[in-house]
């Protein structure tokens, strides 16, 4: 595994070299466009509507607009200035308890190793965020951005989750379908809490849970590959049995319980 980021864990006068893995490594299938005549993957013009012409790279100019239909231009000094100090330490500012971080400001996912095995440091600060169920908050900066980061133990190591910025949270209030909550019934309450007994586990294994768009399409394109023809929907996909449509509510959860 390839580490994305190198420098130090600092809290007190500790500093502990360290380095940052990614978490997460997505399995999605990379679709290209393709040119439905000859399958040639199509390219992208950089096009100015306004002069009618195709803009090579060394006449792109960044800018940010002011006012509608009126851009700030950006000189390369200006984003130099404006580019945070590169930093190689990531910055413990307060430990918190692990729950008050709401989930929405979760951002990405990295795993923090020591650089050298058996850092005495590395795992203390680990065993201690465990024993006491803390969370490290911290800054640092990665690929000209300034992250704010909470730690946590994690398994053998520790877990480093890049925080979204109060600001950029969209305001739920402003949903105008959840600003009016209907009136329940109690069979209805009843009924939907019925269901989720049913269903119930006490332990989540995401094991259990695969893409299988994914896995359909890998095996149709490793059959087609040995020459067999097979259409999507042959290789074993789960067809859905065709529902009723029912009159209220009530009629669905009883249903739905039946089916649980």
């Amino acid at each position: 595994m390839k580490s994305v980021w190198d420098g130090s864990l600092s809290f007190g006068l500790v500093n502990i070299p360290v380095r940052l893995y990614p978490a997460i490594e997505s399995q999605a299938l990379g679709f290209r466009l393709l040119h439905s005549k000859c399958h040639t993957p199509l390219k992208y013009k950089r096009w100015c509507p306004k002069c009618k012409v195709e803009v090579t790279w060394d006449e792109v100019v960044k800018g940010i607009e002011i006012r509608k239909g009126e851009y700030y231009v950006l000189t390369k000094e200006d984003m130099e200035e404006l580019k945070p100090e590169k930093t190689d330490t990531i910055e413990i500012v307060e430990f918190i308890d692990a729950q008050q971080i709401d989930p929405i400001y979760f951002n990405n996912h990295y795993y923090i190793a020591p650089k050298v095995t058996k850092e005495k440091a590395f795992f203390l600060f680990k065993e201690v965020l465990q024993l006491t169920a803390k969370a490290a908050i911290g800054r640092f900066v990665m690929r000209e951005k300034q992250y704010v980061c909470a730690i946590e133990s994690y398994k053998r190591g520790l877990l480093l989750t890049t925080l979204n910025y109060r600001y950029e949270i969209r305001d739920i209030d402003k949903i105008p379908e959840l600003n009016i909550v209907p009136k329940l019934k109690k069979e209805e309450l009843a009924l939907a809490k019925k269901i989720i007994h049913k269903l119930y586990r006490e332990e989540f294994d995401m094991g259990e849970f695969k893409d299988t768009f994914a896995e359909e399409l890998k095996k149709m394109l490793e059959l087609r590959e040995k020459g067999k023809i097979v259409k999507v929907g042959e290789v074993g996909r789960v067809k859905g049995k065709g529902r009723k449509k029912e009159k209220t509510l009530i009629d669905i959860l009883k249903a739905s319980l039946k089916q649980a």
